[in-house]
């Protein structure tokens, strides 16, 4: 198999709020051989809320995020929802519409970069699973985690809206009944646990706006999973972390009941199934410890 090859869009969370994201992300990828080129001329991708003041600077940001990928010739790769998000819709729109691409370009001239729509836009998740592929990653587990129950957090962001899923994934799935992290889990010996909520906001995005609604929509997904049996949630998105695994107390507040679980990056629990150390993966970084024994 040829190497994989990515180049990395970090976005701001996991190197600042989640460092432990960007850890664990460095540490599987030298497990699995796969080679990160991190974009360091990168900026935010405007956490879709520069999206909301402004579309046409969210656009040019963007797109000058992705052209930072096209100069190395390599498939962007990102590793939080929002951030997966908003690269690949603006990816969409200025493919298919080349007035607006033309626009964008003008200003990227005033850079010296030119948007093509040459690199593909893709979550880590996906180029584990469509790329490398989760039966190499078997053969990989030296330890596998059969002793937990562990509820899969999709989130939002990556597995809507659906048309992306279609253009940017090989296995593109059903936002309604996602499976990507319930394979993963299984790849990595865990044992999955199903519920409601596993497929819906954690709240980041309202948390200014309507922070009771942020914290019932927390509370809900912790309790979810703690009904269902959880030892762990995963979640493939930093945002999602930050809210499941820091705002129990207020969760726990709106919802009336208490809730808490330790929450895994999926990085982490790739990680631990590849015998990483819990050092190694930044465990020690999170609110609710997590025990892995």
């Amino acid at each position: 198999m040829e190497k994989l090859k990515y180049a990395l869009f970090t976005g701001c969370t996991a190197k600042q709020s989640t460092p432990e994201q960007m850890m664990s992300t460095m540490a599987v990828a030298d497990k699995l051989g796969i080679e990160l080129i991190e974009l360091t001329e990168a900026s935010c991708c405007g956490a879709s809320h520069l999206q909301d003041y402004d579309d046409f600077l969210s656009l040019v940001l963007n797109a000058r995020n992705i052209a930072y990928a096209e100069k190395h010739g390599l498939t962007m790769v990102t590793i939080c929802n929002t951030c997966q998000l908003n690269t690949a819709m603006t990816k969409h729109r200025l493919d298919n519409n080349e007035e607006l691409k033309a626009k964008v370009n003008e200003k990227l001239a005033e850079v010296g970069l030119e948007y093509k729509g040459t690199s593909a836009v893709t979550h880590f998740l996906y180029a584990i699973i469509d790329d490398f592929g989760l039966d190499k990653l078997k053969e990989m587990v030296v330890t596998p985690l059969s002793q937990f129950n562990i509820a899969p957090f999709y989130g939002c962001h990556n597995i809507r809206p659906s048309e992306l899923q279609n253009e940017t994934h090989k296995s593109a799935e059903n936002p309604y009944n996602p499976t990507s992290l319930d394979d993963l889990i299984i790849a990595c010996g865990g044992e999955t646990v199903d519920y409601e909520e596993k497929n819906k906001c954690c709240g980041f995005h309202v948390e200014l706006q309507a922070p009771h609604t942020a914290a019932v929509l927390t509370g809900n997904a912790i309790a979810g999973a703690m009904d269902g049996n959880a030892d762990w949630m995963v979640t493939p998105c930093p945002l999602c972390h930050l809210k499941l695994d820091t705002q129990t107390a207020h969760a726990s507040e709106a919802i009336g009941r208490d809730v808490e679980l330790p929450v895994l990056h999926m990085q982490q629990m790739v990680g631990l199934a590849l015998g990483c150390t819990p050092a190694e993966l930044g465990l020690n970084h999170h609110l609710a410890k997590v025990d892995f024994v």
